[in-house]
């Protein structure tokens, strides 16, 4: 468990509060020329995790690999703090990036959002604000398995599978909307309820087959496509959520890896979006 809570040798951590928000800037300790700045976001539900949870997933291959400055906020957790307190942490750190990419040493024109499961929605929701605002021009979102759709699907309704399963869904995203319904909160609080995904960044995304989140993933990606959007996903058959962070030796964890860092090296040399002031 040591790398949940511990930054691995190869990288450096600085440590940032952002307005009320504590952050964890990681980078390589050897710096590249103009490397992306990407927003992540950590999983847990949005009820639980923290923002060390940045050194057991896809974030530190961003890092290791690609040199990318990463951004892991802290953000408030709705068993204290429901809906919209993370997506207000996390698109204040967002502006943040904007305004300082170039004394932080990466892109302007190359700031990513990505993060796993309840992260993986709130990078999604972090790009609909951001467009919709047009504050922001994300160049590239990578939601891993994400959370975002409050209402059942095919595949969240009575599942069982490992780590994550309908009970703990219904219960996470009661305590996040607390109570409210979907129409009461919006596309902000579950992504999945928008009508319209034109002018939202490339993605990148993978899931397993038989985990909740199979369904909206699948349909989000075809909901980008028939957007406009350029839009690719990878599906393992696994019913483990986090597979990847979980069991990181299996081999569909390794595969997932793989794939992963094909999709990001091609992101870094073809996704910019200009950001003027």
């Amino acid at each position: 468990m040591r790398r949940w809570f511990y930054p691995p040798p190869d990288v450096e951590v600085s440590r940032i509060r952002i307005g009320k928000v504590p952050v964890l800037i990681v980078t390589p300790k050897e710096r590249r020329q103009n490397p992306p700045g990407i927003l992540w976001f950590h999983g847990g539900g949005y009820l639980t995790g923290f923002k060390e949870m940045v050194y057991a997933g896809r974030a530190v291959s961003l890092v290791r690999r690609h040199g990318a400055v990463v951004f892991s906020p802290g953000y408030r957790l709705s068993w204290l703090n429901p809906y919209p307190a993370a997506l207000d942490d996390g698109y204040q750190v967002l502006l943040y990036m904007k305004k300082n990419a170039e004394s932080l040493g990466f892109r302007r024109d190359q700031i990513m959002v990505g993060g796993e499961s309840a992260g993986g929605g709130l990078a999604v929701a972090a790009c609909l604000l951001a467009r919709d605002r047009g504050e922001v021009n994300i160049a590239f979102q990578i939601p891993l398995y994400p959370m975002i759709s409050c209402r059942d699907t095919e595949s969240s309704r009575n599942n069982h599978g490992r780590v994550w399963n309908t009970r703990g869904n219904h219960f996470a995203w009661w305590l996040y909307l607390r109570g409210r319904k979907p129409e009461e909160v919006g596309k902000y609080a579950s992504p999945s309820l928008e009508t319209d995904y034109r002018g939202l960044p490339p993605c990148y995304t993978f899931v397993g087959s038989g985990e909740p989140f199979y369904c909206e993933t699948k349909e989000y990606v075809q909901r980008l496509r028939k957007a406009g959007v350029r839009a690719d996903l990878d599906v393992y058959e696994t019913d483990m959520h986090a597979f990847d962070m979980l069991r990181p030796k299996d081999a569909v964890s390794c595969q997932a890896v793989s794939r992963f860092d094909e999709q990001i090296d091609e992101a870094v040399h073809l996704c910019f979006a200009q950001n003027d002031d």
